[in-house]
């Protein structure tokens, strides 16, 4: 079974990601600061990470540099799913190394499709 790293600090998100990802036979690694996140990544090193941008601590662009850095690391694609989606805001989540961007609200069966793209559920 795929592993999804969901970097989020708001429950309600974490929620309905818990649901969505579950229906689609993905297991869920949940971590709500930046730290958490990097640490989590880097013990249970999982297939895809949804990374949230406005974070406690370490925001999501921050995150995500540190995590391309590490050789160990950079080969797991990174989706940013933010609300935090001004004109430009996708060009720095690309800049700092995501490999894709999704506003939310999102289109919970788009981003599906989108980890689709990166993972399948039963894995790479």
């Amino acid at each position: 079974m795929a592993t999804v790293l969901v970097i989020e600090d708001h429950e309600e998100n974490l929620r309905i990601l818990r649901d969505l990802l579950a229906s689609a036979r993905y297991q869920m690694l949940e971590a709500v600061t930046g730290e958490d996140g990097l640490n989590m990544a880097k013990a249970r090193r999982p297939d895809v990470i949804l990374m949230d941008i406005q974070l406690p601590g370490l925001d999501g662009y921050e995150v995500t540099r540190r995590l391309k850095a590490d050789p160990a690391l950079r080969h797991i694609p990174v989706i940013a799913v933010t609300s935090y989606a001004l004109s430009g805001d996708d060009a720095k989540a690309f800049e700092a190394g995501c490999n894709a961007y999704v506003a939310k609200p999102y289109d919970p069966i788009a981003l599906l499709a989108k980890i689709r793209d990166y993972v399948a559920p039963d894995g790479p």
